[in-house]
């Protein structure tokens, strides 16, 4: 082969193997940004006693011992002996436990905040006791007023606020989680004195106002969204009690199922509504979140998984097969000769227990469930938790 041609072929194959070199340095790089973690750097919460972290013990009367004690060693405005999802949620993406929107005691709102208050309905409140005022549309009003007024104040005060609020930059990049809907199904369904035909028919109006909210997250600039649905209503202690005619018949499990046929109801429509939601909203990610799957292997497998009977209440008060009492309940109090004594006592050990107190679970089975969906297996798509901003695993 003459010299000039010779040359001509090493140029060739030294510009090919440029190229290759240049591709898979391309190809690495998408791949370990694919694999990088979202940095998230704020949550915002919206929901019920799943998720509420104080909310409603600082706007009503704070909650009593024994809640809290396994992990805040005092009463910490969860519905728990210690920790919630949310929480674990959080400390796995390395951001302080969100403080409640309505605490104005101590709270630091740098990474997020909480607009979950426990008993909250996604319809509004009708002016129940068991239900709270704090509707799933009031807690969007707290939201927008807390980006106008918390900008504001970081902005044109500053000072110390700068050190308890968050940027404003935090926002767009924040995830935005809701755990909401059991209290319309049960406490305004079920336990007044509906059929599951009758639940069910209300639904596609929650589904709207549902909807309705995370579109009004998405205007204020929100994008990513994490969704649970709702437990196994025929699994939770206080449900089967208070409607007897209802919980029967029962499954293996010991859960009823006609409250599990109006809970699977809900999440059928709520799958279906966040799939909407990824089609009209292009821009944002949202993950819809089984947490029904993981709540309901609890009860049905619960000896194997290290838990005594799983409808046995941890923290009440009667004995008997629930050990629920629905006038004394976990921290209630009674007379006994004159003096006010604890008889909503906590069980001994309460990480054998899954129900903390017949309509709550304990710390334990909320670590458990987190363990569950944190790495996708029960999400649609299959997201885990810290690529949660992202689609099918990309951007």
């Amino acid at each position: 082969m003459a010299p000039s041609r010779r040359r001509r072929c090493n140029t060739r194959l030294a510009l090919l193997l440029l190229f290759v070199l240049l591709l898979l340095q391309e190809l690495s790089a998408v791949a370990s940004s694919d694999d990088a973690p979202c940095d998230f750097p704020a949550i915002f919460n919206f929901g019920d006693s799943n998720s509420d972290t104080g909310g409603l013990s600082a706007l009503f009367a704070a909650l009593p011992p024994p809640f809290g004690r396994t992990y805040f060693g005092m009463p910490a405005g969860r519905y728990s002996d210690g920790r919630l999802i949310i929480d674990f949620m959080a400390q796995s993406l390395g951001i302080r436990y969100l403080s409640p929107y309505l605490d104005s005691v101590g709270s630091n709102f740098t990474q997020g905040a909480n607009f979950a208050t426990a008993a909250a309905t996604i319809r509004l409140a009708n002016g129940s006791s068991d239900i709270s005022p704090i509707s799933l549309d009031v807690q969007m009003s707290e939201f927008e007023q807390f980006i106008n007024r918390s900008q504001f104040v970081y902005n044109n005060i500053g000072g110390i606020y700068r050190e308890i609020l968050p940027k404003g930059e935090y926002f767009p990049r924040a995830l935005y989680t809701f755990d909401i809907g059991q209290n319309d199904l049960v406490s305004k369904g079920y336990l007044a004195n509906m059929t599951t035909e009758q639940v069910q028919a209300f639904v596609p109006d929650l589904m709207e106002k549902l909807s309705a909210a995370i579109q009004r997250v998405y205007r204020l600039g929100g994008r990513y969204f994490w969704v649970h649905n709702t437990a196994p209503l025929g699994c939770l202690t206080y449900a089967v009690v208070l409607r007897p005619d209802i919980a029967a018949p029962k499954d293996d499990a010991g859960c009823s199922v006609a409250y599990n046929t109006g809970a699977r109801f809900f999440n059928a429509r709520l799958n279906e509504t966040v799939a909407r939601l990824r089609a009209s909203l292009p821009d944002a990610t949202l993950t819809y979140v089984d947490v029904y799957s993981a709540k309901y292997k609890l009860f049905s497998q619960a000896k194997q998984l290290g838990f005594r009977d799983p409808l046995r209440v941890c923290c009440g008060y009667g004995g008997g097969e629930y050990n629920f009492d629905r006038n004394i309940r976990c921290g209630g109090r009674m007379e006994v000769n004159g003096t006010s004594v604890l008889a909503g006592k906590s069980c001994e050990d309460p990480s054998r227990s899954v129900g903390w107190d017949g309509v709550h679970f304990t710390e334990a089975a909320n670590k458990f469930v987190y363990d569950q969906i944190v790495d996708g297996k029960l999400s649609d798509p299959p997201v885990p938790l810290r690529l949660a901003c992202r689609w099918g695993g990309r951007r």
